[in-house]
């Protein structure tokens, strides 16, 4: 396993409103009485009169949101993922996306990685619920310095996104330097055998798969097999990289999904929409099989509900069986 630095994500997210409130004086930050989780508190610190606390009141602070991008300022609102998108869904509807509005949100806290927080705070559904709303723009980071750009690259689009982040400490994957695009897929390793896309947290449980299945594993019949898996970042997933996504299972003829979210509706669905409508291929998904969460620490957690490095080297197995049948 990689000896990884890790980073909170979500310094990522307050970082980046800090860099964009002083560079912008139209930059506002709206939170639902949880800035010190969501680190917007920084930003408050910086610019106290263009930091609004809607309290526990999530549809009334999509709406101020939309009322302050009308008047020419970009509303970011920040809130726990499964409270923006669950409590204040309809306004994000009507309000926002139906209007088109400036209106930018991040959605902290995503996955069962939250941990002792339980089922209530663990957001699992909000991918699919949000890139289901036409014009919505959905994002998910992998790290810290991509959550930094995906706020930054936010700020520069005209039209409502979604950013999920999530709240522990996760690793590191990408550098200062790496070019973030809005809609362009990342190929992080290049492979022949299998694809092995994945976004948020997870895209680090591929990278470690692949180092293990290039080294060796078992197979059902007794034999070791070394397998040349592609990784790819899909921190877009809306609107998304059918290009990228289709020129690699072209070459590897299989592929294997990992997010820590619902596998239904999720990016996983996201990705298998695109090839199966282009280039279908042999598929499998890592993810959270149509339950909810609990309490429990995130590693716990994420052992539990399959969603590490283990276990998508038992899809990869899986995928190469249909595939070589």
């Amino acid at each position: 396993m990689t000896n990884w630095e890790m980073k909170l994500t979500r310094q990522g997210w307050a970082d980046a409103l800090i860099e964009l409130g002083s560079k912008d004086p139209n930059i506002v930050v709206l939170d639902a009485d949880l800035s010190k989780s969501t680190l917007t508190c920084q930003f408050k610190d910086k610019f106290p009169d263009r930091f609004f606390n809607a309290g526990i009141a999530e549809q009334n602070m999509i709406n101020l949101a939309g009322g302050l991008s009308l008047a020419g300022f970009i509303p970011f609102v920040s809130t726990y993922g499964v409270f923006v998108s669950g409590r204040a869904w309809e306004q994000i509807r009507t309000t926002t996306c139906i209007n088109n509005l400036n209106v930018k949100f991040g959605g902290a806290h995503g996955g069962v990685s939250v941990g002792p927080d339980g089922a209530t705070h663990q957001a699992l559904e909000e991918i699919s619920i949000m890139r289901c709303l036409p014009g919505m723009t959905v994002l998910v980071p992998a790290d810290y310095y991509e959550t930094y750009k995906a706020t930054l690259a936010a700020a520069a689009m005209n039209g409502p996104v979604y950013i999920r982040f999530g709240r522990e400490k996760v690793p590191v994957v990408s550098k200062p330097e790496d070019e973030f695009i809005v809609g362009k897929a990342k190929l992080i390793r290049e492979g022949s055998d299998v694809t092995i896309v994945a976004c948020g947290a997870m895209v680090a449980e591929a990278l470690d798969a692949a180092d293990e299945l290039a080294n060796g594993i078992a197979l059902a019949d007794g034999s070791t097999a070394k397998i040349s898996a592609e990784v790819i970042n899909l921190h877009t997933i809306k609107p998304i990289d059918s290009a990228a996504l289709i020129a690699s299972v072209k070459k590897t003829g299989a592929i294997v999904t990992a997010e820590e979210h619902q596998v239904m509706g999720g990016m996983g669905s996201a990705v298998l929409e695109t090839l199966a409508q282009n280039y279908p291929v042999p598929a499998e998904m890592v993810g959270i099989q149509d339950t909810f969460g609990e309490s429990g620490t995130p590693d716990e957690l994420l052992k539990k509900y399959g969603c590490k490095s283990v276990n998508i080297i038992e899809k990869v197995k899986k995928v190469l069986t249909r595939k070589n049948t």
